[in-house]
Formats: structure tokens, C-alpha cells, sequence
């Protein structure tokens, strides 16, 4: 691959530009319902520059920054998953003839748009990768996506990538990885390339080969962000700790705090249940079978011939806790959790699956100690 650009501000909407002319729709990061989320962007007065999140558990608000960073912000409610697992789907249509049978069934042709996802984060690139192996051939992410990722200047409160190995520098699974520097009153952007149509694209954008200073600076500012994770999580033997102490009280506890809402499980950009259901016409001529996220927090989602599995709350957070921080291990071969920290800010009485392990973790060595 080439080796690094610097993109002076100016310049940014250019590479907007070159996008367009290739024929992708931009999506990226503007401000929506007072919280940063991703949608259509066409230029930089899109993308929400000068802003910045404030988050903690249970806690969002958008405030001004003190420059005009074009990506000075963590991560919203929005993930990527919609574009590999939409929310709402239909799966087919069919009519029913005279016998109650179906036919002309037919299934809904796969979307061609071509997207070019502006401003992913480091966490969401390994979730991308996360899901796409769960969903296997159902990913509908077809036509891959250009991918430019954003490597974070500052990191948000319930942020804890670092833990999970997944940030705050994306390395791998990009075309372009821009990195956002306000220096001395300097506001441009160092482009790694990641890919061959990536290199293609930067080579349309004005700019001028990275020194070994803009290198270091953007290193400083990797480093930076490092040590501001606003969470932790040992994750030594997380998964053998959540299995030896699958009757332990503290999901008792939880349980009564806990909603049941699914908040966690719609804003977790790996979360994957989905739910499936027929309807018809009101003459009972037309049939559409729909997919729709469901989540492991719903007392039907677990219904089977004679009740629910998972009956009560506590059930249902050990479920989820369990199954994202261990058993995804047995299934998939990786955590299901990238430290992203959004089932922590979007919880209403603010959970912390960070806490919950910790508190688990704690109740343990008070044991041994004891022996």
C-alpha cells in the first residue's frame, strides 16, 4: 500500500467528491433527536464538527467542543449492524389459492446500493467482522462497503476497547483510516490506506505525503486516547469465571435493577436475535413472512411448547451477559463484546456489564482469601 496522505481541511469535501463520482452513498455521522447518529451525508456541513458526547452509564448529551473537529465524538446509538442485519426485513410474498396453498411466491430482490461508510470506529470494524461470521451467508452487506474508518482522538466515559483489544486504533478491515489532528491551529487529517480502492480514491483528493512528524503526532494522539478509557474489564478467564458462578447472587441483584427494555441489546453492534412472523391480507389472500430484531430480554423470545425457558429477569441478564462474554467463545471462536460501551450508556438505570464482571470477579477472591 502507498504510503500515508495528509488531507488538509479544505479539502475534505473533495473527498466527498470522489465518492460521489464512483457512485456510493455516503453514510456517516450528523446530529438527529439531539444524539450523533448515522445517516445520508453528501458534504463536511453534514457531519456534526464542533460537537462532542458526553456519556456515562445511563447518561448522553451532546455539548459544543472548543474547535471544530469534524469526529471530536465517541459512538451513538447507531451501529453499522443495520447494514448487515437490517432491523425490518421481508423475507418473501405469496398469494394463496383456492386450495390454501401459496403461489407467486417471490422473494424480495437483494439491495444494490453501493455505500461508502464514513467515520467507523475501531470497535465497529471488529463487530462488523464479529457479525459477518455469526450471519455467514445471511449477511446482507453485498456489495461490500467502502469503508473509511476514523482512529479515535478521545475516548468516550463508558468507552473500554482497550480491554478487549479491539481500539482505539483500527488496523485492519478499512480502504481508508483517517486520523482528525487540531494542532497549533492546523486542522488536517492523515489518511492511511488500507486497500487498493482506497489508495484509488485518496489519489483523487489533494494533499501531500505524511513526514515522519505528522506520523508521530498522529501516534501521540492514538496513545492519548489509549489511556483515556472511561471502562475497564479483566477479561483473565472471563469465561470460566461467568460459568463457575452461574448461581451466583449477584444476578440477583442486577435482576433488580434490570427492565428488561433490550436497550443493551439494540444498540450492541454485535447482537444478532431477530424474530420471525407471518401476516396476512384482511381477505387472507396475501401472505409476507417480515424479520424483525428481536432480543434475549423478551420473555417470548425464549417461549417454546409450555412456556418461556428464561421466565425471569435474572434469567435473562445472566443469558445475555454470559452468552456475549463467554459462550459467543465456544460458538464463534471470539468475545462477543468490543468494548464499545453503548449497552452501558443507553441502559435507563445504568448497568454496567463492566461492573457486573468485576463484581463477580471481586466475590471470588473474597472466597479464597476466606479459604
Amino acid at each position: 500500500m502507498t504510503a500515508s496522505r495528509v488531507i488538509e481541511r479544505r479539502d475534505f469535501d473533495l473527498l466527498f467528491a470522489a465518492l460521489i463520482r464512483r457512485g456510493y452513498t455516503i453514510v456517516g455521522p450528523t446530529i438527529r433527536d439531539r444524539a450523533i447518529v448515522y445517516d445520508e451525508v453528501r458534504c463536511t456541513d453534514d457531519l456534526p464538527a464542533g460537537w462532542t458526547d458526553e456519556q456515562d452509564g445511563g447518561h448522553y448529551r451532546l455539548k459544543r467542543r472548543d474547535d471544530e473537529a469534524l469526529f471530536g465524538y465517541a459512538v451513538g446509538p447507531h451501529s453499522w449492524k443495520r447494514y448487515q442485519l437490517p432491523a425490518h426485513v421481508t423475507l418473501w410474498r405469496a398469494r394463496v389459492d383456492e386450495r390454501g396453498g401459496l403461489t407467486e411466491v417471490s422473494e424480495p430482490s437483494a439491495e444494490q446500493t453501493s455505500y461508502a461508510f464514513l467515520g467507523a470506529r475501531s470497535c465497529e470494524l471488529h463487530a462488523m467482522g464479529i457479525l459477518d461470521r455469526v450471519l455467514g451467508e445471511t449477511s446482507t452487506s453485498a456489495p461490500a462497503p467502502f469503508v473509511i474508518a476514523v482512529q479515535c482522538a478521545q475516548a468516550g466515559g463508558t468507552c473500554f476497547c482497550v480491554s478487549m483489544g479491539t481500539g482505539p486504533v483500527a488496523d485492519r478491515g478499512f480502504d481508508l483510516a483517517l486520523t482528525e489532528v487540531l494542532v497549533d491551529g492546523k486542522h488536517h487529517f492523515l489518511a492511511e490506506v488500507g486497500s487498493e480502492r482506497g489508495a484509488e480514491v485518496l489519489a483523487d483528493v489533494p494533499g501531500r505525503d505524511a513526514t515522519t512528524a505528522d506520523d508521530d503526532i498522529a501516534a501521540g494522539i492514538h496513545a492519548r486516547t489509549a489511556s483515556q478509557m472511561g471502562r475497564e474489564l479483566d477479561t483473565t478467564d472471563i469465561k470460566g469465571l461467568l460459568y463457575r458462578n452461574y448461581e451466583h447472587p449477584r444476578w440477583d441483584e442486577v435482576a433488580e435493577r434490570c427492565l428488561t427494555c433490550g436497550n443493551c441489546t439494540m444498540v450492541c453492534p454485535t447482537c444478532f436475535c431477530t424474530t420471525v412472523e407471518d401476516v396476512t391480507d384482511l381477505e387472507g389472500e396475501h401472505v409476507e413472512r417480515h424479520q424483525s430484531w428481536d432480543s434475549c430480554f423478551t420473555v417470548d423470545y425464549s417461549h417454546l411448547h409450555g412456556g418461556a425457558v428464561r421466565g425471569s429477569t435474572r434469567s435473562r441478564y445472566r443469558q445475555w451477559m454470559t452468552h456475549k462474554l463467554a459462550t459467543w467463545w465456544d460458538q464463534f471462536g471470539t468475545s462477543g463484546c468490543v468494548g464499545c460501551g453503548r449497552c452501558i450508556t443507553w441502559c435507563p438505570v445504568g448497568i454496567d456489564l463492566t461492573e457486573e464482571a468485576q463484581a463477580i470477579r471481586d466475590s471470588e477472591r473474597v472466597s479464597r482469601a476466606d479459604d
